[in-house]
């Protein structure tokens, strides 16, 4: 069965694709997880963070498949590492992205060491990205493409420092699976893809813990997916 596919480019001098972060570094993997695919097309669509079941909805119908194109004579992907070291004092505030102040507590030795912050950065790097809704129900397919084209605010790719540097939607292709739709590209390049067919030689199987359970706001969950060239 052949289905239709949603085909993205995503652009910009620097992005992230988060990976698992360990106290104060956050990682970026080469590839977007499908909690960010799912947290960029509900940022599309003016979903509000708190709407916990329609994301989760949301991320269960998303199939996708990624394709890294890179630069002529790079073969793998460049990352930059963005490092920030802060010296504060107790009656001074920490960095935080919950919306909520970071009380500081402690003895006056707590705040011999500085506050740090490591961030990885994929720099002036282009990944493209097949996309398919699995299932009948809202949002469709073309609800997407219409809200990536004119998002209801204003999008960005891991961390919103990091703006999309062109239109995100390229049109469409078709294909019996995610690994036959970044096929249809005709773009070489390492890409990853959902354990939906027969992989190819040499490809490399995997579970990938790149979900989130919505309604507990936390990150937890696998997939099986498959990594490896598409020539």
């Amino acid at each position: 069965m052949t289905h239709r596919w949603l085909h993205l480019r995503l652009a910009a001098p620097l992005m992230a694709f988060g990976g698992v972060k360990i106290d104060h570094v956050g990682s970026t993997r080469e590839f977007p997880s499908a909690s960010a695919l799912t947290g960029l097309l509900a940022n599309a669509l003016g979903w509000r963070r708190e709407e916990g079941a329609r994301h989760q909805q949301l991320q269960d119908r998303l199939i996708f498949g990624a394709l890294s194109v890179l630069p002529e004579g790079r073969v793998t992907a460049l990352i930059v590492t963005d490092m920030q070291n802060a010296k504060l004092e107790k009656s001074q505030r920490g960095w935080t992205t919950f919306g909520v102040r970071e009380e500081r507590t402690g003895g006056a030795s707590t705040y011999d060491s500085p506050h740090r912050l490591r961030r990885d950065y994929l720099a002036d790097h282009e990944t493209r990205v097949v996309m398919r809704l699995d299932g009948d129900g809202t949002p469709t397919l073309e609800d997407v493409s219409v809200a990536l084209d004119r998002p209801v605010r204003p999008l960005f790719i891991g961390r919103k420092s990091c703006l999309p540097a062109r239109r995100l939607v390229v049109g469409w292709v078709d294909g019996a699976n995610a690994h036959a739709a970044l096929g249809a590209l005709n773009l070489k390049g390492r890409a990853l893809w959902p354990d939906d067919a027969i992989p190819p030689d040499g490809a490399l199987r995997q579970a990938l813990p790149d979900l989130r359970n919505w309604a507990s706001g936390l990150h937890g969950g696998s997939r099986i997916v498959h990594e490896g060239e598409i020539a």
